[in-house]
């Protein structure tokens, strides 16, 4: 048994090709996408529809609320569990999905760092409001010097969970580094990794020209306006700068046209697309494969990963 991933840069086909695996051998899929885990995040996302869904189920899709917060460790936390209990079913788990990040960290495993609580993360979002982020590194470098070296004043993020960490229990976060393990020693099985792709770059553009007029005939600006009339949603959530919601959300807002808005998400999926092949590009060891049948690339990479 392995654990088969199917990546690759968006509107490549990576769902069709998983949809038609599912048909082949029993699977279980996995969404590896950081938007579709929005429950109403629908349209925007390209999420298969609820008949799909309802046939082909995705662990990871619809499972918290676009005002709330999930992160890289939440999904390999999730992940995980998912994948073990695949295993433990005799299912072929299939991690689908383009966010490199999750991949990534899923791949290397992440150091076991303590969660932080509402409360601690409150208490030091109220200490940067009051003293400024620089005041946060310095009182990080005298806890902790080796995390403040490779923690940039600049990245509040990382400032603040270092600090979180610290008074979660005494410890700097730079001596929970290095101790991650790999997804095939968590599982004990091999990680086979396939990028699903396109031959030229202007089918792909295509394809996600396509892809957006589909998504506006289907109701995606109402979409957006739907979330727009809830008062825990703003546009600077995750869930909310999500590729194609800010620029919807903008066009609502009047400061763009509809026009312009149109040209400002096709821009920035096709931005997205060139991030994740600057990631693919990396990592050599993500087999390629390209097809316009969909049933015949899952053949394919059943037969790549054996029973």
């Amino acid at each position: 048994m392995s654990i088969l991933v199917v990546t690759g840069p968006t509107a490549a086909g990576k769902t069709a090709v998983a949809l038609q695996l599912a048909q082949q051998r029993p699977v279980r899929l996995i969404s590896v996408d950081s938007a579709m885990v929005y429950r109403g995040m629908d349209i925007g996302t390209a999420k298969p529809d609820a008949d799909t869904l309802l046939r082909y189920p995705h662990a990871l899709v619809d499972i918290c609320d676009p005002a709330d917060p999930y992160t890289v460790s939440d999904f390999v936390a999730d992940a995980d569990r998912e994948v073990a209990g695949a295993l433990a079913a005799g299912e072929l788990p299939v991690l689908v999905g383009g966010t490199m990040m999750y991949l990534k960290t899923f791949r290397e495993g992440l150091d076991a760092v303590p969660r932080s609580t509402e409360a601690v993360r409150e208490h030091v979002a109220l200490k940067a409001s009051r003293h400024g982020w620089q005041a946060l590194h310095e009182e990080l470098v005298r806890v902790d010097p080796v995390g403040a070296a490779a923690i940039h004043p600049n990245n509040p993020q990382r400032l603040a969970r270092a600090l979180e960490v610290y008074e979660l229990c005494g410890r700097p976060i730079s001596s929970f580094w290095g101790k991650a393990q790999e997804a095939s020693v968590r599982h004990g099985v091999p990680l086979v990794e396939v990028m699903i792709d396109v031959e030229q770059r202007q089918e792909l553009h295509r394809r996600i020209s396509q892809r957006l007029d589909d998504m506006l005939q289907s109701g995606f600006v109402e979409e957006v306006s739907a979330f727009r009339t809830r008062e825990d949603l703003h546009a600077d959530l995750p869930s909310m700068r999500a590729v194609g919601y800010r620029q919807v959300w903008d066009f609502l807002d009047g400061v763009t046209g509809f026009d312009l808005m149109c040209e400002k998400v096709l821009a920035a999926t096709r931005g997205l697309a060139r991030r994740q092949y600057t990631w693919l590009r990396r990592w050599t060891h993500v087999q390629r494969f390209c097809g316009a049948d969909p049933n015949e690339l899952a053949g394919r990479l059943s037969k790549l990963v054996g029973d």
